[in-house]
């Protein structure tokens, strides 16, 4: 059996690591396909330590954008309901729905923030009435804010 050889990715190789990642593989893989194709190259020690470093790094980028989307968090909760107009017809039902994309404009609007409208989880809005959305504004950080929607 042939012994395996560390490398440092620098690329991200799906289904074996993210770039800077330390990985154990075959001799051949590395040999023919990693390092030819620029996807990583044999560890040593200096190396590993560049490889911490950069670890150190994102990990504290990571921590620093989360705690953006705490503070972001805060002020959009604090904002209050957003209210949608919208027209309505018999027992306060509306025409159409509350979209997205709609929910992201009324929150830039309100308090000048950009929000992905990807991360703007709704429920179904058929009626007027108070509503809970949730924003997603980090991996680990969601906001939840009210939308009122009433007649226009």
């Amino acid at each position: 059996m042939a012994k395996r050889v560390q490398l440092v990715l620098n690329k991200d190789v799906s289904k074996l690591g993210k770039a800077g990642d330390v990985v154990e593989v075959a001799p051949g893989y590395a040999r023919n396909y990693l390092v030819p194709q620029g996807m990583g190259f044999k560890a040593t020690p200096g190396i590993l330590k560049q490889a911490e470093r950069r670890r150190e790094e994102e990990r504290l980028r990571q921590l620093e954008l989360k705690q953006q989307a705490e503070v972001r968090k805060t002020a959009l909760e604090a904002a209050g309901p957003f209210i949608v107009s919208k027209q309505v017809g018999e027992g306060d039902a509306i025409f159409g729905t509350v979209t997205n994309q709609e929910v992201a404009e009324l929150i830039f609007n309100s308090t000048s923030q950009e929000v992905d409208r990807r991360g703007i989880t709704l429920p179904e809005i058929r009626e007027t009435g108070t509503y809970k959305a949730e924003i997603k504004l980090h991996a680990e950080v969601t906001a939840e804010v009210n939308i009122q929607v009433v007649p226009m």
